[in-house]
């Protein structure tokens, strides 16, 4: 077929050959959806609607928020905040030499693949399982939590400083190998400097995270908003419930504003 001048080609046809993979997978994903539509209860949906009664008494608590203890409130916030701040610069300390060592253009193989492995462990168990572990160890209170963020985000924060460092440019690093430098010195003026904004985002977002994670710790007594939150679920009283969920919004966003705009300055 004949284009004219200045026209817009007609997209290219592809073969039933070259489109059997991406209908396999879209296949797969609709087969596994028809699957898991019975274990994952969707059948209950109906539910939402002829128990609306129950759904009102809650929703009346949570549109009239009770503040009597907002200094409380706030107290146990900036606490989860204290907790999610440890937690996160201790996995960023853990987080780098790991992440160096799991990437495959800065490691061997049989020292990346098994600190791959380690990570793959680390990021499989909840957060909640590691602060029962501390639990026992130290007992109630944000310490445990504390510990189980950092070795939560440790395993998060190595992979993608991995991945970052990975993808970086290969001529600074050789730059600084053909001036004679060892591979600490590789390291530190080649690859530290490349990767290190992109590091700082990351760390910020699961800063976010974390102080969302946070309050989910106090499930099972490690201090912070959350234990006041499951106190308050437990006795049913929604009024004070949504005025600490309305306190954790209002922190979280704040802490996201404060993140993007330090993120707008390293990227």
């Amino acid at each position: 077929m004949t284009v004219q001048p200045g026209a817009i080609p007609p997209p290219p046809v592809r073969t039933l050959a070259q489109r059997a993979p991406d209908l396999l997978i879209w296949g797969c994903l609709i087969g596994l959806l028809a699957i898991a539509f019975g274990p994952a209860e969707l059948y209950k949906l109906p539910l939402l609607f002829s128990n609306s009664a129950n759904m009102q008494e809650l929703g009346r608590g949570f549109i009239t928020p009770d503040f009597t203890h907002w200094t409380l409130y706030v107290g146990k916030m900036w606490q989860t905040i204290q907790m999610a701040i440890w937690g996160t610069s201790l996995a960023i300390v853990t987080a780098i030499p790991l992440g160096l060592l799991a990437s495959r253009n800065i490691t061997p193989a049989f020292i990346q693949v098994p600190i791959r492995r380690l990570l793959d462990v680390v990021r499989s168990v909840p957060d909640l399982v590691i602060g029962m572990i501390f639990l026992v160890a130290v007992g109630p209170g944000p310490l445990a939590g504390v510990m189980a963020l950092a070795i939560g985000t440790s395993g998060v924060l190595a992979k993608l400083f991995s991945e970052a460092t990975e993808s970086i440019d290969r001529g600074p690093v050789e730059g600084v190998r053909a001036t004679g430098g060892a591979k600490l010195h590789e390291i530190v003026w080649g690859v530290i400097p490349q990767v290190a904004p992109l590091w700082t985002s990351y760390a910020l977002y699961r800063f976010e995270s974390n102080s969302r994670s946070a309050t989910v710790l106090g499930l099972i007594g490690a201090g912070g908003i959350g234990q006041v939150l499951v106190d308050s679920m437990n006795a049913f009283d929604y009024s004070s419930t949504a005025a600490i969920v309305l306190v954790i919004i209002v922190a979280v966003s704040l802490i996201d504003m404060l993140s993007q705009a330090i993120r707008s300055r390293l990227l």
